[in-house]
């Protein structure tokens, strides 16, 4: 019988500092300015040395490095820079790691044939939320979230779905790492506030933007459990509060939840 090969070790045993002395500081500059890189629609230099608190002599000698490797491109006609192909294909490792995107895309299609409205799949990262995949309806006025797309988790359908089955301890560790920042005169910015909020979509299994991040838009969502009963993302549908109104939010609430639960389902999940 043949044994079981022997793996190396991703980093040394016993190692847990994960303090500012173990950072390599050239590869967290790159990263940041990466990701500065990747929420534009075309920077710069002079743009992306701003927003990245760096001088456009360092930011330049990132890009080109980053350049080399194709993970961003330069326009050279506009004199811009974009996310690279090979930026894409690394970050399409991410995704195939897991079914989650292909098991919910025709969950995700069915919701908007039944809504009318825009479906949308998505993760908490730290403090935020980030979108992976979006099925838009015809409507002529519809919200857009491009895969990649951030957002604060407080003021997120998705972002307050997933919290509200977080342990305490990581609800704890993302309230620290957030201000709370009011974005509407709807936006939650008191921690007591948000608790009890958590704890109603808890009981009721989904949860409501209610104009949180932009007036007009309402966002209904629920979330998607892996086989620990563990949530690992959310499904949510989106549109302006004319359709998406109130009184319509107990009907789609529990629609969303019962497409989640199938996405759960899909996945090989079990709720909680």
């Amino acid at each position: 019988m043949t044994g079981q090969v022997s793996r190396k070790r991703g980093r040394p045993r016993a190692f847990n500092d994960t303090s500012e002395s173990t950072i390599i500081q050239s590869l967290d500059r790159a990263m940041l300015l990466l990701k500065v890189v990747a929420g534009g629609n075309g920077m710069s230099l002079t743009e992306i040395a701003d927003a990245s608190g760096q001088s456009a002599s360092t930011a330049y000698r990132v890009l080109i490095t980053l350049q080399k490797h194709g993970i961003v491109e330069f326009d050279e006609v506009n004199q811009l820079w974009h996310v690279g192909v090979e930026a894409f294909r690394v970050g399409s490792v991410f995704l195939g790691r897991t079914s989650l995107v292909e098991q919910s895309r025709s969950v995700m299609q069915s919701v908007v044939s039944q809504t009318g409205e825009t479906a949308n799949l998505a993760i908490v990262d730290g403090a935020e939320v980030v979108f992976l995949s979006q099925v838009e309806t015809h409507e002529p006025i519809r919200a857009f979230f491009r895969p990649g797309t951030r957002g604060p988790v407080h003021t997120s359908g998705i972002g307050k779905a997933l919290l509200a089955f977080f342990p305490q301890q990581r609800i704890n560790e993302i309230l620290k790492q957030t201000q709370l920042k009011a974005f509407t005169d709807r936006t939650i910015t008191d921690e007591a506030a948000l608790l009890a909020e958590l704890a109603r979509i808890r009981e009721q299994g989904w949860s409501v933007d209610d104009e949180e991040r932009n007036m007009g838009m309402r966002c209904i969502a629920a979330p998607i459990f892996n086989s620990f009963g563990e949530a690992i993302a959310g499904l949510s549908i989106s549109g302006p509060s004319v359709r998406v109104a109130p009184e319509q939010d107990v009907r789609l609430g529990e629609l969303i939840k019962s497409a989640a639960h199938e996405v759960t389902k899909a996945v090989g999940g079990r709720l909680p």
